[in-house]
């Protein structure tokens, strides 16, 4: 277990004093991919960093194990960071030595016997995929392979937490991918904590179990991956899953619509019901999808659809209360057909 409890970190700038992180208090439970998220400036750097005391934290406690490792010094953060390993977003590989030489190079720093540093370090390339380049320099390798070359060194010593700090900043979407795939695939063999940090939500999406948004340093929710998702609460939050959405129609569609413009939530097992078929055939209403997707976050579906709804008066109105009753929300956007369609219902 990694617990951080009222941690806060204080930079001097000047004549005034800038507070990264404040009071920030979170629980990780052991195996698991926890994820923090935020745009830029937001203090997830500065957080991570306090995790292995690579940065001092001004006040607070940050436990390992129910340990307190924050006045950790000498020999004993020596050994604290040798079980936390570090994954950089600019990979930080030492580029005069081989694949091989940076993936042994943090065990030798611990005075690993050679038997053993060769032994671990063909281990690790087949971990990561990179068995033929061990004799590889990193100059000649693309920016995945480099992210692996440092997955694999930061598992060198085989820690029991890996910290991330944008692991997929600098790479392209299908590298993205593979290295999320990656350490997801890491996490799953090797049961190790993994600490996250990104300002792409996607990423967090993608393969964290639970999440921390942070904005101007405070932590403002932190819950399971799906619920920052499928029902965020702060505003903050939602502000970043609706970006992430992007659910924004081109004005021409928006002159086009002909009858209620609505946007509908899906949820859970409901995600997956034929609620759509099931109002045409009961109302007698069509639609037009505009926009929408369905997707898995953590294996539960959600999804998210803007609908033109169509019909006779009266039809309107009453598909839309059946999709409220129905799915997990439902906004309507433009309401001219109901309105018309509460006029003819109610004379």
């Amino acid at each position: 277990m990694l617990e951080l409890d009222g941690l806060c970190v204080t930079f001097k700038v000047g004549s005034k004093d800038l507070q990264a992180v404040k009071n920030a208090t979170l629980s990780i439970a052991d195996g698991e991919v926890f994820g923090i998220v935020g745009t830029s400036g937001a203090g997830k750097s500065t957080l991570l960093r306090t995790i292995n005391l690579l940065q001092k934290p001004t006040s607070g406690s940050i436990l390992v194990d129910g340990i307190d490792i924050t006045r950790f010094k000498g020999k004993d953060l020596r050994k604290l960071r040798s079980s936390i390993g570090m994954v950089f977003q600019h990979f930080n590989l030492i580029y005069t030595k081989t694949v091989y030489d940076n993936i042994a190079f943090p065990l030798r720093v611990l005075g690993t016997e050679r038997t053993e540093v060769a032994r671990r370090v063909p281990e690790l390339l087949e971990l990561v995929g990179l068995t033929d380049k061990a004799g590889a320099y990193p100059a000649k390798l693309s920016g995945g392979q480099k992210q692996r070359v440092g997955i694999a060194r930061a598992l060198a010593n085989g820690p029991k937490i890996l910290l991330c700090d944008e692991p997929t900043s600098a790479l392209d979407l299908e590298t993205t991918n593979a290295i999320l795939d990656l350490l997801k695939d890491i996490n799953k063999k090797l049961g190790i904590t993994i600490v996250l940090i990104s300002h792409e939500m996607v990423v967090v999406k993608k393969i964290c179990t639970k999440v921390a948004v942070m904005s101007e340093g405070e932590i403002v929710e932190v819950g399971s991956a799906y619920d920052i998702f499928a029902a965020p609460v702060h505003s903050f939050t939602r502000q970043l899953v609706e970006n992430t959405l992007d659910l924004e129609l081109p004005e021409r569609l928006l002159n086009e619509v002909r009858g209620a413009l609505v946007k509908v939530v899906y949820k859970g097992a409901r995600a997956e019901e034929p609620v759509l078929s099931d109002m045409i055939r009961t109302f007698a209403v069509g639609f037009n999808m505009l926009h929408g997707k369905i997707e898995y976050i953590g294996g539960q579906p959600l999804g998210v659809v803007v609908l033109d709804i169509t019909g006779r008066p009266g039809a309107v109105a009453e598909s839309i209360e059946y999709l409220k009753a129905k799915t997990a929300s439902v906004e309507v956007i433009s309401a001219v057909e109901v309105i018309s369609s509460a006029e003819a219902i109610h004379g």
